[in-house]
């Protein structure tokens, strides 16, 4: 072998050795989903009901329950202070402008959910306001589109799913992302798919690390923008039930609510200022989740 072919490695051979970094993404994601159900398994057997038996709506109440916990201890040890340190130091406008950008780079979702649901309309519009705040609207910094009469939807393939007759199934607390329903945690793994191959595929070039900093930006945005909701959970007697019952309503709202109704008359008694008090000498549990 000559010195040369010693020294530097043939064009197959660094092939082997240049690192995969696509797969970083998937595979921390997959150890860490691990982890977290783990330990939810764990806790579910330590879980109590209210009423000792389980609500018939939410069949795998008891294991839920153990997830909510869980959720809510990340999101008191790590999601808020951030997200409340997030909200001081940042002006007010950049936070608008940072949270158009991840809803402009969401919205491909909305626009395909909405052709496959036959709202063909809504389909036009959202294809409309998605090239509009992605030009005009520098990449989606600020939102023209709105300003022009093309509103905002909200679609995703639970919802399409729903649509067309699929039942929600039981609810479901997903560890590290929230309420959801068997049906709805199905519909993530379109959306993650297509977000994935839009995003990480095209735009990034399979840049894991571009990746994870987008979502860590949509996550600490998303909890920013639930700060305020805060003591309201925290003045409901059980927050879980409350949450539960909260996300169900807005889930069917969505589906079969939103075409000649409004909130208000779809739910005339859902009004979630109108959280029930907890009794006298109650400690009132806080239970903000960190992904709803």
């Amino acid at each position: 072998m000559s010195p040369r072919s010693s020294a530097c490695p043939t064009r197959s051979t660094a092939s082997r050795l240049r690192p995969r970094r696509h797969r970083f993404g998937a595979r921390s994601a997959a150890r860490l989903a691990a982890i977290a159900l783990g330990g939810c398994i764990a806790l579910a057997g330590c879980a109590t009901l209210p009423n000792g038996k389980p609500d018939p709506s939410d069949r795998f109440e008891r294991f839920n329950r153990a997830v909510y916990k869980f959720n809510t201890a990340i999101d008191h040890a790590v999601l808020r202070p951030i997200a409340r340190t997030y909200v001081r130091v940042t002006p007010r406008p950049v936070r608008t402008a940072i949270s158009n950008v991840v809803t402009n780079l969401g919205y491909p979702v909305t626009l395909v959910n909405s052709f496959l649901q036959g709202r063909l309309d809504d389909g036009m519009t959202d294809t409309a306001r998605l090239l509009v705040n992605s030009t005009i609207g520098l990449g989606g910094l600020f939102d023209p589109a709105t300003g022009m009469g093309l509103d905002r939807h909200e679609q995703d393939f639970g919802l399409t799913l729903g649509h067309w007759g699929v039942h929600s199934g039981p609810y479901l607390m997903l560890p590290l992302l929230g309420p959801s329903t068997v049906r709805d945690g199905f519909g993530l793994v379109p959306d993650y798919l297509l977000l994935h191959e839009i995003e990480t595929v095209k735009a990034f070039k399979n840049n894991p690390y571009a990746e994870w900093s987008l979502f860590s930006i949509t996550v600490i945005n998303r909890r920013a923008q639930l700060l305020d909701e805060d003591p309201i959970l925290e003045r409901s007697y059980d927050p879980y039930a409350f949450l539960r019952g909260a996300y169900l309503q807005r889930r069917e709202y969505l589906i079969h609510g939103a075409a000649d109704t409004s909130p208000e008359q779809q739910f005339p008694d859902s009004d979630l200022q109108g959280a029930e008090p907890a009794p006298p000498g109650a400690t009132p549990p806080l239970a903000p989740p960190p992904g709803h």
